[in-house]
């Protein structure tokens, strides 16, 4: 069950310049104390109409993009008239204005972020690579996130969600994964964040990253036990696998899989296995069968469709 869901909390310009692949390029001209303004949108906004005086469309909570063609038209204008734009579009109290090849910014630049306190920030990256980095590190930001009760592994190369209740056999699943070479990725609580080109991807809180707690056993340390490469710290989900009492089970109807159920996660639809449990089942040989069957499925082969043609081949 899903425990919390949200948009993640206000994302603002400090978060952004913290965030590794922003931090590595970037620096901080002036407007310290606007930080904390909010960033709302994942998308950048070039603003050169701005400039020319018309402000209508700029939107203070996106990121603004100051690069060469803006620049050189700055350096075109007679310096009272380009001190009168910058105020007036600084004025705006817009979140976040961004520089980039580097360069160093005018001192009219500086003059109004620091009049205004709106944060200037450097790049040294050109136009299209500093704006392909700031939207990565937007989508990061803003990426719808949930947290949840399970665990996820990956296996075969393929992001497995496993759920059940408690005392299923979830996390000595993991284990039997993990002895047969595949990798933990998170036990217990279940980080996901919806990032617009690579679907749901499921990491671990951090205090409990490379850990895994079985019944008996207690709380192990996979990475020590078993190597780095039995631990991966995010994987992109592809299948949720839903582990159920052998009773429960009983019932299910479709027993071909001709209906292949789905779950929505942060409204991602992923296909859904359903998996009774019974004394003496091999767990991880179905977890290694049902990652394989989904690589088959996402390659276009579907064994049980294949039968009913054959079958149909012979009436």
């Amino acid at each position: 069950m899903i425990g919390r869901t949200s948009s993640t909390g206000p994302v603002t310009t400090r978060h952004l310049i913290a965030a590794e692949k922003v931090a590595a390029v970037a620096e901080l001209a002036a407007g310290e104390a606007g930080l904390d303004r909010w960033l709302t949108h994942p998308r950048i906004q070039k603003s050169g109409l701005g400039l020319a005086g018309h402000m209508h469309g700029i939107v203070p909570s996106r990121v603004q993009i100051f690069g060469e063609t803006e620049i050189s038209y700055l350096e075109s204008l007679p310096l009272e008239t380009r001190r009168i734009r910058l105020l007036g579009m600084f004025g705006l109290a817009m979140s976040c204005v961004v520089v980039t090849r580097g360069a160093a910014p005018m001192a009219e630049l500086v003059e109004a972020a620091a009049a205004t306190d709106t944060p200037l920030l450097v790049m040294t990256p050109r136009s299209s690579a500093s704006i392909a980095l700031l939207h990565e590190a937007l989508d990061e930001l803003l990426a719808p996130r949930a947290s949840l009760h399970g665990v996820a592994v990956e296996v075969y190369g393929v992001g497995i969600l496993l759920e059940g209740p408690s005392g299923i056999g979830k996390s000595e699943s993991a284990l039997f994964l993990v002895e047969r070479g595949h990798r933990l990725v998170a036990d217990d609580r279940v980080e996901l964040m919806r990032l617009p080109s690579r679907g749901v991807k499921a990491s671990p809180p951090a205090l409990l990253r490379d850990r895994l707690e079985v019944r008996g056993l207690g709380i192990l340390n996979i990475r020590a036990l078993f190597g780095a490469t039995a631990v991966r710290e995010e994987v992109d989900l592809e299948l949720v696998v839903e582990l159920r009492r052998a009773q429960d089970a009983e019932d299910d109807g479709d027993r071909l899989g001709l209906e292949q159920p789905t779950k929505d996660i942060l409204g991602v639809t992923l296909p859904l296995v359903r998996i009774p449990v019974r004394p003496g089942r091999d767990m991880g040989v179905l977890l290694e069968v049902a990652a394989r069957n989904q690589l088959l499925r996402r390659a276009g082969v579907d064994s049980t469709h294949e039968l009913l043609k054959a079958l149909d081949g012979r009436r």
